[in-house]
């Protein structure tokens, strides 16, 4: 075990980024330092600067995150996983897209092997910077053995792909697993382990799928005076999926309804997910011919447009 590698794959992020000065915890620029950068002043625990093999994929704001680097990143986590002489892999990311990003990468990896996302609130210059500590997380439950699936840690706190979602714009705990539960924490480079680690759902056949054009998956957001103009866009637009952030358990304003059954009658694919973070959504029978996720929007939308881009579609 002690000779196995762990990867470390940077994509920018705020963990990387750089401030005026120590005090400025939100003026600064994203994705300024390389990863390599970030690991130079770790403590070398369990030997890790000799283990580590450290690759930069991307340098960017998640805010600002794409496709093609969600295809090299799939990309390269499989290979790593492949690889016997990989014990886990770790991603710095940033934090306003990173529940999509672990989301994507859970719904096309099967990890026998933990795939760990972590981030920070504070740039790599602020005098406070949280990112050191949430890697030296995010290498030790890399590092541990039975843990399994693609994770996110942050501020000591092991959230799943499926329901963590960034829920404060900059407090250090910002994210949470709602009601679900978080899986652990990371306490003093030991691993606690609260629940199952996450299983993938093996689709790596989309690993072929991914440099092809996305389709156009949309939200909607269904809220008060809504009306059904701007479905009529998106479908001028080409829209071949929607996704409706709906109300509640799953109700729809009446302005959209119309639309929406147009869209569904031309062939457009409609996925009905609820705008509320907690609880699961109970079946309607007077709806059973639409269907609902219990994905939050954004993890819906992804999943429609993997299922749009599968050989299949």
């Amino acid at each position: 075990m002690a000779d196995r590698k762990i990867l470390v794959l940077g994509s920018g992020g705020t963990i990387a980024g750089v401030g005026a000065d120590a005090s400025d915890h939100t003026g600064y620029t994203a994705g300024q330092l390389g990863v390599a950068q970030l690991l130079e002043g770790l403590p070398d625990r369990l030997d890790w600067q000799r283990r580590l093999v450290v690759e930069q994929v991307a340098q960017l704001d998640s805010k600002d995150m794409d496709a093609p680097t969600w295809a090299r990143l799939a990309r390269r986590v499989a290979t790593a996983l492949a690889d016997p002489q990989v014990q886990g892999v770790v991603i710095t990311h940033g934090t306003d897209t990173l529940e999509e990003t672990a989301y994507f990468l859970h719904a096309v990896l099967a990890p026998s092997k933990p795939v760990v996302l972590t981030c920070a609130m504070r740039p790599a210059t602020a005098l406070g910077a949280d990112g050191p500590q949430n890697l030296m997380d995010a290498l030790t439950l890399a590092d541990t053995p039975q843990v399994r699936g693609v994770l996110v840690v942050c501020a000591g706190t092991i959230h799943g792909p499926v329901d963590v979602q960034k829920v404060h714009p900059y407090r250090l705990d910002a994210f949470s697993s709602g009601d679900a539960g978080v899986i652990g924490y990371v306490e003093e480079g030991r691993v606690r382990s609260l629940r199952a680690w996450p299983a993938g759902q093996a689709r790596l056949q989309l690993l072929e799928q991914l440099d092809r054009p996305w389709p156009r998956v949309a939200i909607v957001m269904s809220h008060a005076l809504a009306d059904g103009w701007v479905i009529q866009a998106l479908l001028e637009q080409g829209a071949r999926g929607l996704v409706v952030a709906a109300t509640g358990n799953a109700t729809v304003h009446l302005g959209l309804w119309p639309g929406l059954q147009r869209a569904q009658e031309s062939g457009v694919k409609v996925l009905i997910a609820s705008r509320c973070p907690l609880g699961q959504l109970l079946a309607n029978p007077e709806q059973a011919a639409w269907r609902y996720s219990a994905l939050s929007p954004v993890k819906a939308r992804i999943a429609l447009a993997l299922e749009l881009l599968g050989p299949e579609s």
